[in-house]
């Protein structure tokens, strides 16, 4: 039984249901931005490009016929162009994020309470005044 109770208190620990909730947003997070680099991103550099289908650029280095060995140039310019939109979307997406929090942070809110020490010294310089 203590197996289990020390799991228990494993799972439930804060950090570890923080991770949880991290990566369930993490994955949302990244089918947003798959969808705006598929969706928006991707067809403007489609257009910008002409159409050009970047996988099919190769070079042979060696061998012939079936034995041929090839730099498949094209797929890794793909990945390269690839890992931009996504790295662009995603700082798109965090600067958004960022604008509204510091929207949240400049909005008025109500003074703060006085600590009890601060009440203190606010009834000495008064007894002082009189």
């Amino acid at each position: 039984m203590g197996f289990l109770n020390e799991f228990k208190k494993f799972a439930v620990r804060g950090n570890v249901m923080d991770l949880a909730i991290g990566m369930i947003i993490g994955a949302a997070f990244t089918s947003i931005v798959k969808s705006i680099v598929d969706h928006l991103l991707s067809p403007i550099l489609g257009l910008l490009t002409a159409g050009i289908n970047f996988s099919k650029f190769k070079v042979q280095i060696a061998g012939e016929g079936e034995q041929a060995v090839y730099l498949s140039i094209g797929l890794f310019a793909n990945a390269v162009i690839n890992f931009i939109l996504v790295a662009f979307a995603v700082f798109c997406l965090v600067k958004a994020i960022n604008r509204l929090q510091r929207k949240e942070a400049v909005a008025p809110s109500e003074p703060p309470v006085p600590t009890r020490s601060e009440l203190l010294l606010e009834e000495i310089r008064d007894l002082l005044k009189k």
